[in-house]
């Protein structure tokens, strides 16, 4: 099942993008004839290539990206590596690895530039089975040592229940966790719901990290702004522990995709100063990511 229909660049931003600005949230598909699925799919696969990241990239005024690894991918990151190879010192890289995933496969990874694998909680909607390819969190503790050898971080995209468990578990300082899409957060909770106070408890002691990233909030693009109650409340518990991500090229979102310059207006404007801003854009993705030198390369 793929969509190869032409992806439109976003409007550029109405508020000024800092220098060094980084999309910590962003997938590619290349030419699937050059670039197979290795998985069964659960969602369009859209002509999503390295080429259109960066154009969209250039469009919002952002210098720097994260590509997430699809999991109709699998453990083949070929298509994202390539895309890191073509823009080099602009881009890393989260992997796909499971509990059988040796030093050497790792290593390649490193070098290519991936700092971090990505654990999957949340199920297809409408069917409570898991994404195919995507790797459970049990496989987490198997590859605890190896995150920590190469310090990397552990990405996790669960709700918001089970991320509070997730951080109650695993969180260290050896391996950061860092919670996709708000930490789960969906339409009908609400930040002080018991399971989003324990996350923001663990946030504000530096102990976990969230990304911003607010289209996954609904299925429809009038959900987006019931994002900002969460990301007010993330903000205040700890601005140092959280990145922002647009999620391009949107996945399953079809016609109910937000616009990337829409999406960093509203981070501007919920966020509320240009100083956090900064931080949340620059500040915190180049420490996170190592984009400003990496002490284990």
């Amino acid at each position: 099942m793929t969509d190869r229909g032409a992806i439109a660049l976003p409007r550029r931003p109405r508020v000024p993008i800092p220098a060094g600005a980084c999309d910590a949230h962003a997938h590619v598909f290349g030419d699937p004839a050059v670039f197979p699925l290795v998985s069964p799919v659960a969602y369009p696969v859209p002509d999503a290539p390295a080429e259109l990241h960066y154009a969209v990239a250039r469009r919002l005024g952002l210098d720097r990206g994260v590509l997430v690894q699809p999991a109709v991918y699998g453990e083949d990151h070929r298509a994202m590596i390539d895309a890191m190879a073509l823009f080099p010192g602009r881009l890393r890289g989260v992997g796909l690895g499971g509990a059988e995933t040796g030093d050497d496969a790792l290593d390649r990874l490193h070098a290519a530039g991936v700092r971090a694998l990505r654990f999957v909680e949340m199920r297809v909607p409408g069917t409570g089975r898991r994404f195919p390819g995507s790797v459970p969190v049990d496989a987490l503790a198997t590859l605890h040592p190896k995150l920590a050898d190469r310090g990397w971080h552990a990405e996790i995209w669960a709700p918001p229940e089970a991320c509070a468990a997730i951080a109650r578990n695993h969180a260290s300082d050896a391996v950061p966790l860092v919670f996709d899409h708000l930490a789960g957060a969906g339409v009908d909770d609400d930040p002080n719901d018991d399971a989003y106070r324990r996350l923001r408890a663990t946030l504000e002691r530096g102990r976990i990290w969230i990304k911003l990233s607010i289209c996954r909030i609904g299925p429809r693009r009038a959900d987006y702004p019931r994002a900002r109650r969460f990301h007010t409340a993330l903000a205040a518990a700890n601005p140092e522990r959280l990145v922002w991500g647009s999620d391009f090229p949107f996945l399953r979102k079809g016609a109910e995709a937000p616009d990337g310059g829409w999406l960093l207006d509203r981070c501007r404007e919920w966020l509320g100063t240009d100083a956090l801003f900064h931080r949340i854009l620059v500040t915190n993705p180049a420490k996170l990511y190592s984009f400003e030198g990496d002490r284990h390369e």
